[in-house]
């Protein structure tokens, strides 16, 4: 068993590491971090590099830093995030050959956000967790708790492990980009 933090559209080699494990346990109580843009940013690749996609949050009023969680923390309508991101994902993965048959599974996550809404980011990474596990075909249970007194492998501060290189489609002019979200690599692979 592996203990996981959470994260929005993860690299692909959380999704690796995930594969490996017949049961994991993403931990959406960890405490927040302001650091910690992995919760609610990932990256894809554009024309020109390596693009960071973020889903503004923003913290409840009334809570101390010190006991606030990720699961505490709301998105936020700011920016239309939700018109910009798949646009750009479009713009950076249009020509890929499996775009138009994936990015229809992902389009109920871009649904627009009102003001005051209570969407945690938590309940967002968790869909967006479930919308990918189903794309890919991953068969690992995830866990509602961690289970007192088993034996687990803890990621939660830990890097991923490095996966292998996958054929991406600026290869040629960009060279192999790592670290990318698993969307990356739906999108110029499959599953």
């Amino acid at each position: 068993m592996a203990v996981l933090p959470p994260r929005l559209f993860a690299a692909a080699e959380y999704y690796d590491l995930m594969s490996r494990y017949q049961a994991v346990y993403i931990d959406y109580g960890m405490r927040y971090n302001k650091r910690d843009k992995a919760v609610h940013r990932y990256d894809i690749a554009d024309t020109r590099g390596r693009l960071a996609l973020t889903v503004p949050v923003s913290r409840p009023e009334g809570f101390s830093s010190g006991c606030l969680t990720w699961a505490d923390v709301t998105v936020s309508a700011h920016g239309r995030w939700w018109e910009v991101q798949p646009v750009a994902l479009e713009s950076a993965y249009g020509g890929t050959p499996f775009f138009e048959y994936y990015i229809d599974r992902l389009m109920s996550l871009f649904a627009p956000r009102t003001p005051g809404s209570d969407e945690t980011i938590t309940s967002l990474c968790r869909r967006a967790d479930a919308a990918i596990r189903a794309i890919l075909g991953l068969k690992t249970y995830i866990l509602a708790e961690l289970p007192a007194g088993v034996p687990f492998d803890d990621y939660r501060n830990a890097p991923m492990p490095a996966s292998a290189p996958y054929r991406q489609l600026r290869q040629s002019e960009l060279g192999f980009i790592p670290g990318l979200s698993v969307l990356d690599r739906i999108f110029n692979t499959g599953r």
